[in-house]
């Protein structure tokens, strides 16, 4: 489903509410006024697109507030950002006035962070592609600043992922030399055979593109799902190569 049209448009930001309601209603200004007559009842359609509108605000409110963490904006991350969303040429102007808004806002990108957990508190792997749209941005440059990275992190233990948590997420969107598929399993070299295979079966179910979708996670984001479900594979059939098991 595209977003853009509820998104731009106000409803979004009465229905939701929040910190992130206000930033969307902050750029729309009295298109809120319009939508409130629109938004007075909930149906399964309008919870669903609600989430997917929190999902996008949150990644465009988060990148935002991530840009503030090293200093500066990239061309290669505003690259990034546009790559990631596909944004219509005709909406790149509203898009970009809710990300200067957030950039530019008081509020603290905790509550942005917290908003989004509450919505998605029983999807945590809709909530790692969130960080992974993030991961995606700030390495489009070519590196993960520090300050990207504490930044990136803090926002994991405000989505519920512990440091364990965080470091499998962080490997399978940033691995390095030192990475191994363990890790981006989430799992210990010790692990039996067979726990590894449930690991796995698990994590494909998760991070299916289609469940996450099903889950509020918009269609614009089934790249980034397809990039960590690669890394999943390649995890799997190194350990399995390395067992002997294929």
């Amino acid at each position: 489903m595209i977003i853009w049209g509820k998104l731009i448009g106000g409803a979004a930001g009465f229905a939701l509410g929040g910190p992130l309601g206000a930033l969307v209603g902050a750029v729309a200004g009295h298109a809120l006024d319009r939508a409130h007559e629109k938004t007075s009842e909930s149906t399964p359609e309008s919870e669903h697109a609600n989430r997917e509108v929190a999902f996008t605000l949150a990644v465009i409110a988060l990148s935002a507030k991530m840009a503030k963490a090293d200093g500066q904006v990239t061309r290669d991350e505003v690259n990034a950002f546009k790559q990631l969303f596909h944004i219509p040429p005709d909406e790149m102007k509203n898009v970009g006035k809710i990300f200067d808004q957030a950039k530019e806002s008081s509020d603290g990108y905790e509550q942005y962070a917290l908003q989004v957990a509450t919505m998605f508190r029983h999807e945590p792997s809709v909530l790692e592609e969130l960080l992974g749209g993030l991961f995606h941005i700030a390495k489009a440059d070519g590196v993960v600043h520090p300050a990207e990275l504490d930044f990136l992190q803090k926002v994991s233990f405000i989505f519920g992922f512990d440091a364990h948590g965080f470091e499998r997420i962080r490997a399978s969107y940033v691995p390095d030399a030192k990475t191994s598929p363990y890790e981006i399993l989430g799992i210990s070299p010790n692990t039996s055979f067979e726990e590894i295979k449930k690991t796995y079966r698990k994590l494909s179910l998760e991070n299916h593109p289609d469940t996450l979708m099903a889950q509020g996670m918009p269609q614009e984001f089934v790249d980034i799902a397809n990039e960590k479900m690669s890394a999943i594979n390649a995890a799997y059939d190194a350990i399995c190569k390395e067992r002997g098991q294929k």
